[in-house]
């Protein structure tokens, strides 16, 4: 039987440029046109993954990604799963990469393959690094390091920030901060708590504010845009890094959100209604129209007093 008419696999990547240690998502799409229920993930091999640098020859496996979880796939449904790839290979070297996927149909006996999807790892110019301690109960501080990268992404230049050890030889996290202006001037700062506020432009007039946790968490994302002066860092009285200066512009990538999210079906102008903060007013009445069939009633007219006859000489 024609297998790949019956059931499809598909691979999807939310893009296809990562840097080093950056998250690497793949979305996994399986479509069932089998007539069948399919039943999935009780086996810990029923999904696997393979790269191959652009040679073909394989990269190193540096462990086995977790796939298990059973779950069923009616006929004429889709069924998608996410798994992030980064730490279980080897793609510490940049360059183009292949991937595919193989699923196992245990009930069936057979394999079905994905097409290929290829994608690049690409080196980041280091802007900016700095060490902190992270508080350890009962003993000494671990020391890790918040390092600051540029790199091109699809034509755009782009900011990342990296959580490392102290060697750079182990990362926790790598977090894509927004895009970045050529003539940006970004600024960096590490509060009490050991947290790393950045202030960066992402437009002619428009500035990206993140603060990260030590383990690379984002904790906090707002956007700013120039005003009587320019966004920058500064303390406040209570000692704390905040943003002086411009205007505080809401925006659907905050987060905390700072937008409510708003139906589609009640938002036909998706951008109008993220982008246009004043509350609309109500139209005004419309004027009554009249019924032609049924006139409005008109004023009696006054008769008029009749004169006596002019007597003639």
């Amino acid at each position: 039987m024609d297998l790949r008419a019956q059931v499809s696999l598909e691979l999807l990547l939310e893009q296809q440029q990562f840097l080093r240690d950056e998250s690497m998502l793949v979305q996994v799409r399986i479509i069932n046109r089998s007539g069948q229920t399919l039943r999935l993930g009780q086996d810990p091999d029923w999904l696997t993954f393979i790269v191959e640098q652009r040679d073909g020859h394989p990269v190193l496996r540096l462990g086995e990604v977790p796939v298990q979880g059973p779950f069923e796939v009616e006929s004429a449904t889709v069924a998608d799963r996410k798994f992030d790839l980064m730490p279980y290979f080897d793609l510490s070297i940049p360059g183009r990469y292949r991937l595919s996927a193989f699923m196992k149909i245990k009930d069936w006996g057979v394999t079905v393959a994905s097409e290929p999807r290829e994608f690049d790892i690409v080196r980041g110019a280091k802007v900016w690094e700095e060490e902190f301690g992270v508080p350890a109960p009962g003993g000494l501080p671990e020391v890790r390091k918040y390092i600051l990268q540029r790199a091109m992404h699809i034509r755009q230049l782009r900011l990342y920030a990296r959580v490392t050890d102290p060697t750079e030889q182990r990362c926790f996290r790598v977090v894509s901060l927004g895009p970045l202006t050529s003539f940006s001037r970004f600024e960096a700062q590490i509060d009490k708590a050991s947290n790393l506020h950045v202030l960066f432009q992402t437009g002619a007039r428009a500035f990206a504010y993140t603060v990260l946790d030590p383990d690379g968490t984002v904790l906090m994302r707002q956007t700013y845009l120039y005003g009587a002066s320019r966004p920058r860092l500064q303390l406040d009285p209570q000692a704390k890094i905040v943003v002086a200066g411009g205007i505080r512009q809401p925006s659907p990538d905050d987060f905390p959100p700072s937008l409510p999210a708003v139906p589609p079906a009640e938002n036909p102008s998706t951008n109008a209604a993220l982008t246009n903060l004043v509350t609309p007013q109500p139209p005004p009445p419309a004027p009554q129209l009249m019924n032609p069939t049924n006139p409005p009633p008109t004023q009696p007219r006054k008769a008029k007093t009749a004169r006596p006859p002019r007597l003639q000489d």
